[in-house]
């Protein structure tokens, strides 16, 4: 049984006060109720630095952990109940934790009261699930009007090896030293080593006020603790809308090497910018890694110029083993999008000309049926072949480290998966070469495939 502690502190640094209702809304722990979502996810912030990926066990190692608000004269309190130890020092909670767990909060509430209950945001059409996710990120103060544009996003795995993630953190320090800030999914590995990087070379530049923003959602930060160096955290309310957040902040993105969910992460990016209005938007793509990564890219290159066409090879550059001409590609790409915005008379802080379609911003629940119903083949508009191939990729996500997928994968057997048969075997090759490469689960641990292709 791992260590806990058990305790009551104050918010650090926003919402500290609280409607009565909104105070029973979080406590109640019935299925309308907010209480088990802020226990997941103040779990998982409470567990940072955590080595598993594995959110059901996590859940079921502290499953005696319990938080509750507590209604007071001068605010709000957190009543934490077997906590696990490591978030605390000498019996105080560390207070990048503290914030971090008062971000899940302010979000959670935010989330419920101002965008899930009000009619003003239509989350069926395009133009109101990017307002909504406009409203989380300027609630959360991550949209900052008077900085250039200056922030790269990184996507990748969170159980890399170590040489990849060493080449991150190099990459990192590259960006840094260039004066670019980092946007994550806020996890380890490929999203804690650019992070780290960064702050070092920042260090060196004396650049004081450098952005470690984290974008995450309950599923992911269930699975994926936050990291430490995350200084600005937002919880976006399901993985689409965290998707659309990183396009839209973020001024240009690398991808470093990783799995499934990067591989849903590269075909989402590219389903919006193969859009015919996105046609001429710039945005810097590079996908990089060190030497041993070179065929984890290759595989991804293949199978993209196969479904997507080499329209989409357009659209990004590979870079391997080359962490200074990354940053040197990277810093030139953001000139370009600073240039473009000003010509424009667009905004450095939030994309507002990119344009993403509905099916990019849907929630995918990935039940068997829904699974089995994706439409994957080239009879379609190569965005939303994108799309669907998106769809599939999540689900296999969700079968390998999020709770109700595993859950889903033990009640009912794993996904069924129908493609036309040339997509199907590209498909199948790739996901076969992720198992080959480890990449499917954490490195030493034993895959069982969530999904079956018929």
């Amino acid at each position: 049984m791992p260590g806990t502690l058990s305790t009551t502190i104050s918010p650090e640094g926003s919402l500290e006060v609280l409607s009565q209702h909104e105070v029973n809304r979080l406590r109640d722990t019935s299925a309308s109720g907010l209480h088990d979502l802020l226990r997941r996810c103040a779990l998982a912030v409470l567990n940072c630095g955590s080595p598993t990926d594995d959110g059901l066990a996590v859940m079921e190692a502290y499953r005696d952990f319990d938080i509750e608000v507590l209604q007071e004269d001068r605010g709000i309190r957190l009543k934490l109940s077997n906590a696990p130890a490591e978030a605390f020092v000498d019996g105080r909670m560390i207070r990048g934790i503290r914030e971090h767990l008062s971000s899940v909060l302010r979000d959670i509430v935010y989330v419920f009261n101002e965008i899930q209950q009000q009619p003003r945001f239509d989350l069926s059409t395009s133009e109101g699930t990017s307002n909504a996710v406009f409203h989380i990120l300027r609630n959360a103060g991550t949209l900052k009007a008077s900085r250039e544009p200056s922030l790269v996003v990184c996507w990748g795995g969170h159980s890399i090896s170590r040489e990849e993630y060493d080449y991150t953190k190099d990459v990192g320090y590259h960006l840094g030293l260039r004066d670019l800030d980092i946007c994550t999914g806020c996890g380890p590995g490929a999203m804690k080593g650019p992070m780290k990087g960064a702050n070092v070379a920042h260090a060196k530049q004396r650049r004081h006020n450098g952005r470690y923003l984290g974008i995450s959602e309950p599923g992911i930060i269930a699975a994926e603790s936050p990291n430490p160096i995350v200084n600005e955290l937002v919880i976006m309310p399901d993985i689409e809308k965290r998707l659309e957040a990183f396009v839209r902040v973020g001024h240009g993105i690398i991808v470093f090497p990783g799995g499934v969910g990067t591989a849903e992460e590269i075909l989402y990016l590219l389903g919006i910018l193969l859009h015919p209005i996105n046609a001429d938007t710039p945005f810097p793509v590079i996908f990089t890694g060190p030497q041993s990564a070179a065929e984890y890219f290759q595989r991804i290159d293949e199978f993209l110029a196969y479904t997507l066409g080499d329209e989409a090879r357009d659209r990004y550059r590979i870079l391997i083993d080359d962490p200074v001409g990354v940053a040197r590609a990277m810093r030139k790409g953001i000139d370009e999008v600073t240039e473009f915005r000003r010509a424009n008379n667009d905004a450095f802080y939030y994309n507002w000309r990119l344009n993403v379609q509905p099916g990019f911003q849907q929630p995918f629940e990935p039940t068997h049926a829904a699974m089995a119903a994706l439409a994957l083949h080239h009879d379609q508009p190569v965005h939303e072949l994108a799309a669907n191939l998106r769809r599939a990729f999540s689900g296999i996500v969700a079968g390998n480290v999020k709770e109700p997928g595993i859950r889903a994968i033990e009640a009912k057997g794993p996904f069924h998966l129908h493609a036309e048969p040339e997509l199907m075997a590209r498909l199948d090759e790739l996901l076969n070469s992720f198992v080959a490469q480890g990449r499917m689960k954490l490195p030493g641990s034993h895959y069982v495939p969530c999904y079956t292709l018929k």
